[in-house]
């Protein structure tokens, strides 16, 4: 036999070895995985099929060996591929989260500087009209940046107080700009501000109230953030009595965002719920599981 005929045939029983190899393990992660009952039916099955072709023992055989393969090892592997598979959910609900993160990081990059430019340039038009008011707004600014930078470097959730004092900050501009036609009030139990709550929640909550029910009338409103404790969880409302919200409009950028997040942080635990009070404006409220 020539070389070249050797190499093939080496070839082919290489080949012949992993692919018995992969079939091998498939049948074994198969036996792992399907019920008792199951491989009783599939075992008498083949017996029949098996005998109707003249194929004598090898069928019981093989049934005899799957059964005892099952029963010495398949316990071990199912949990080994149960184990596996929770891992790998793991590592896609981990990858999700950052990557949900990231582009929460990306838009609140874009949306920032817009807010940004609008506060320096009242803040350029007060120092003409009202220097003492333009100092007022300048102090409300830094307050919000120094909220909010750590947050976006961090891509992750920060205190639940750090969330309303960032949103306090920027009520304290946005009434800067809008005079009397903007009021409001933060409620929130001391007890509460310590825990962990997701980054730019709120924040996306008012800016909201703001744009859509607010800015839109005429004489503006009111808007009241309220945090509570839950059972299990801790539920934080953002209500204004604005123009009102329609319940059958898609939800835009930022309330789909928060959906989304919620869903990858917590899964089914979480939700954001949109009501339309009897006396007018809207009312948003985040629940969130305590952690």
């Amino acid at each position: 036999m020539k070389a070249d005929d050797k190499n093939k045939v080496l070839l082919f029983m290489l080949d012949l070895i992993e692919t018995s190899k992969v079939f091998w393990w498939k049948f074994f992660d198969w036996l792992a995985v399907i019920s008792w009952s199951y491989l009783i039916f599939v075992s008498f099955l083949a017996m029949i099929i098996g005998a109707i072709l003249g194929l004598g023992g090898l069928i019981p055989f093989l049934a005899f060996v799957s059964i005892m393969i099952k029963s010495l090892a398949g316990g071990k592997r199912k949990a080994e591929l149960v184990a596996s598979d929770a891992l790998t959910r793991a590592d896609v609900e981990a990858l999700e989260r950052r990557v949900l993160e990231a582009e929460m990081a990306t838009l609140q990059a874009q949306i920032e500087p817009h807010f940004l430019f609008n506060t320096l340039a009242l803040i350029g038009q007060l120092i003409e009209t009202d220097p003492q008011q333009a100092s007022i707004v300048h102090t409300h600014l830094i307050k919000y940046l120094r909220a909010a930078l750590p947050q976006i470097r961090e891509q992750g959730g920060g205190k639940l107080g750090q969330q309303l004092e960032l949103s306090r900050a920027y009520l304290n501009i946005m009434q800067a700009r809008m005079q009397e036609r903007l009021t409001y009030q933060i409620s929130c139990p001391p007890e509460l501000t310590h825990l962990a709550f997701p980054s730019m929640m709120i924040q996306t909550l008012v800016e909201n109230a703001i744009k859509h029910g607010l800015e839109p009338k005429t004489d503006g409103g009111h808007i009241h953030i309220i945090a509570r404790q839950g059972e299990a969880e801790v539920q934080v409302e953002v209500s204004d009595n604005g123009i009102g919200f329609d319940l059958h409009a898609d939800d835009g950028i930022g309330l789909s965002n928060i959906r989304e997040r919620l869903k990858v942080l917590y899964g089914l635990k979480a939700s954001l719920v949109i009501e339309v009070p009897e006396t007018g404006g809207a009312k948003l409220t985040l629940h969130i599981p305590n952690t």
